[in-house]
């Protein structure tokens, strides 16, 4: 393609040439035709030594004055034929000084199909990718300060009442034995919560600025999702909820990192509960055929407004803000567990009515990394975000 332009641009430039040399050979043959006829004519009456008889035997001097006259009509015609390329070369070297000074809203109109026309296209693509590049970079910034705000935020609530805690514990004021052991229990309470808290925000930094390991093994789904309902079980019972689980398999074994499942899963189900209590039972269902595996998460609580639902998924958002600091958490659980489906290939999505909240994901039984992310072989990749 690049070639049949570049054919295409020089056999118009030779044409423009091979144009501009006719007209001045027409020319140049028009002049010394005429001028010969006029010295001619002084010559036969007598005028020798006239101007006009010097172009009837030409010397030097005529014969250098034709030259210069040819050389200027085949100049004068060949830029008046290049004239549109020349005014396009004008455009794109403009175009490019004002790139250099920082003014990428510049574009250059594509004409034709030369090679100018291809630096037009390349000059415009390349100021969209640095315009991209640098809304990707003020983004960063924006999620790096953002991310500052939230870690200082979310994390002195609980340190605060957790130092005001062990203060009391450790003040010279004798506590009795049952205020003393609900102390003690708030304290344990929060020092849970904020550790939930560094773990989120910890996941998040190694999923956005580095590399997280993917160890891919055969993973029973149903034993995995029935191991963390077990160890849920404490959270159920405080939260007075029924959980169950339904499959319409005994068993399914799925190529796909098991630490990385129980995490997204380990959200899924902490949102559930921070979020369903008002619904008495989290339901999980597991649908497995040949070629994918489809778990929802359902709970029975607080509907979430449609408006809501393509947020939640978007790191720090949090549904029904004013809640957030009753429930807790960064916000960062459902982004955590939506690059984590991504990772392996699959998919993720929330619906919420009257009829629950239903979180869905959606993945492959014979997931290959090699072929969806790497082109290699080997069972441990760096998956970088």
């Amino acid at each position: 393609m690049k070639n049949d332009m570049s054919r295409r641009y020089h056999t118009r430039v030779i044409t423009n040439i091979i144009y501009s040399a006719v007209l001045a050979c027409l020319v140049e043959v028009f002049v010394v035709t005429n001028l010969s006829m006029v010295g001619r004519y002084a010559v036969e009456n007598g005028r020798e030594g006239s101007l006009a008889a010097m172009f009837y035997q030409p010397e030097a001097l005529v014969v250098v004055l034709y030259l210069l006259l040819g050389v200027a009509v085949f100049s004068i015609t060949f830029l008046f034929l290049q004239r549109d390329a020349l005014e396009y070369i004008t455009k794109i070297s403009a175009a490019m000084q004002n790139i250099a000074a920082g003014d990428l809203n510049t574009s250059v109109e594509v004409v034709g199909d030369d090679e100018f026309s291809v630096m037009a296209a390349n000059i415009n693509r390349m100021v969209e990718e640095i315009r991209e590049l640098m809304d990707k970079e003020r983004e960063s910034e924006r999620t790096k300060n953002e991310l500052i705000t939230n870690v200082a935020h979310d994390l002195r609530t609980p340190l605060t009442s957790i130092i005001g805690y062990l203060e009391l514990l450790s003040g010279p004021v004798q506590l009795e034995p049952e205020m003393r052991e609900k102390y003690i229990n708030i304290t344990y309470t929060k020092a849970k919560r904020l550790q939930k808290l560094i773990e989120d925000l910890f996941g998040f930094t190694k999923l956005n600025y580095g590399k997280i390991s993917m160890r891919v093994s055969q993973v029973d789904i149903i034993k995995l999702l029935s191991q963390l309902l077990e160890e849920f079980y404490p959270n159920f019972m405080e939260k007075d909820l029924a959980y169950e689980l339904q499959s319409n398999v005994p068993s399914k074994t799925i190529t796909a990192d098991g630490n990385l499942l129980a995490r997204l899963f380990d959200n899924l189900l902490g949102n559930a509960i921070k979020y369903g209590a008002e619904g008495k039972k989290i339901l999980v269902k597991v649908h497995a055929d040949e070629e994918f595996v489809t778990v929802s998460v359902t709970n029975y609580g607080y509907v979430i407004p449609k408006e809501e639902l393509p947020l939640l998924f978007e790191k720090f958002y949090r549904v029904e803000q004013s809640r957030s600091t009753n429930t807790g958490g960064t916000g960062l659980g459902l982004a955590i567990a939506k690059n984590i489906v991504e990772m392996h290939g699959g998919t993720i999505g929330v619906t919420s009515d009257l009829n629950g909240t239903v979180f869905t994901v959606k993945l492959q039984v014979n997931f290959d990394i090699n072929r969806e992310h790497f082109g290699s072989t080997g069972d441990s990749h760096e998956y970088e975000m």
